[in-house]
């Protein structure tokens, strides 16, 4: 268990239910996302109801769904005819849009937000080098965010500023380090490391909240062993978020509350159990597994009086 199970894409259940006024919001269930389906939410005196919406590809065999924000834009990635494109949809996953790339074959979306600007990362027109991007309001448009100096980056999350989150390869292409940027993705900010050696020399960022607390995973001073971070705002100091009795932690989402959740591994190593934090990081909860021996969990709301309300 020496090495991180990458998770490139992370698909939330989001989902906005105003269950006292029988609002109806259409989001996308995690499994329907991975089919390549929409999920239509509506509310009747309380309870829930679920209607599959088939998102369609852009020409090829299939896709994956990997963000969605409170209109129900969907962002993923799909196969074309021999190549594979990030996409966006339009309110509640009507309609499907290529973004295209940054002059390479390849793309793919990985987070909106309300604005509908999107992140992700794709190829250049250097073929053996793929970059993040940030798109502007809607999709419009493919901004190249860097790297720090290497040939590689890629976007996981974006918050309602634009602030960007993900990672990226340092010169030389030994080290890749989390970064966060400033609103609209201006400016890439180095995290650093959980004290990772030269040997692992490696972060990543995966989710940001309004405030610009950070959340992902880095090595650190003990080789071959990675642990879930939170920052604090607009990604100042990394935190290590330990373990549960384990070697290893992940962490992928955050709400507005700073409650972290992720996975890490068990005694021994013996497994790896979803998790939550109290705010702010504080504290690691095993959500345990539902019969098998692992888990993992990726996303997060926050409740607010009646309402699920998406970060």
């Amino acid at each position: 268990m020496s090495n991180p199970t990458k998770y490139f894409s992370v698909t939330e259940l989001l989902f906005r239910a105003a269950t006292r006024s029988g609002a109806i919001a259409r989001r996308l269930l995690p499994l329907a996302a991975a089919l390549g389906v929409g999920l239509a939410v509506s509310t009747s005196a309380g309870a829930l109801s679920y209607a599959a919406l088939d998102l369609g590809t852009l020409g090829g065999g299939g896709l994956g769904a990997n963000g969605i924000n409170a209109t129900a834009q969907v962002v993923g990635t799909s196969f074309t005819t021999g190549f594979t494109a990030a996409f966006m949809s339009g309110a509640n996953g009507l309609g499907m849009t290529g973004l295209g790339t940054l002059g390479g074959q390849d793309s793919w979306a990985t987070g909106i937000n309300a604005a509908g600007q999107v992140v992700g990362w794709a190829d250049t027109t250097d073929y053996s080098s793929s970059h993040a991007f940030i798109t502007g309001p809607n999709g419009m448009g493919m901004t190249d965010l860097g790297t720090f100096g290497g040939k590689l980056s890629k976007a996981h999350g974006i918050n309602a500023a634009g602030q960007v989150v993900g990672e990226a390869n340092l010169a030389g292409d030994a080290a890749t380090h989390a970064f966060v940027t400033g609103p609209n993705g201006i400016g890439m900010t180095d995290l650093g490391t959980l004290g990772g050696s030269a040997r692992f020399d490696v972060s990543a960022a995966y989710g940001i909240n309004a405030t610009g607390q950070v959340v992902g995973y880095s090595y650190t001073a003990v080789d071959g062993y990675y642990h879930a971070f939170i920052t604090g705002a607009n990604g100042v100091g990394m935190n290590d978020l330990g373990t549960l009795g384990g070697g290893f932690s992940q962490a992928f989402g955050i709400n507005a509350a700073g409650q972290v959740v992720g996975a890490a591994s068990t005694a021994g190593d013996a497994a790896f159990h979803a998790f939550i934090t109290g705010p702010n990081g504080v504290g690691m909860t095993d959500l345990g597994a539902l019969g098998g021996a692992s888990s993992h969990a990726t996303g997060i709301n926050v409740r607010v009086g009646a309402k699920l309300e998406q970060i």
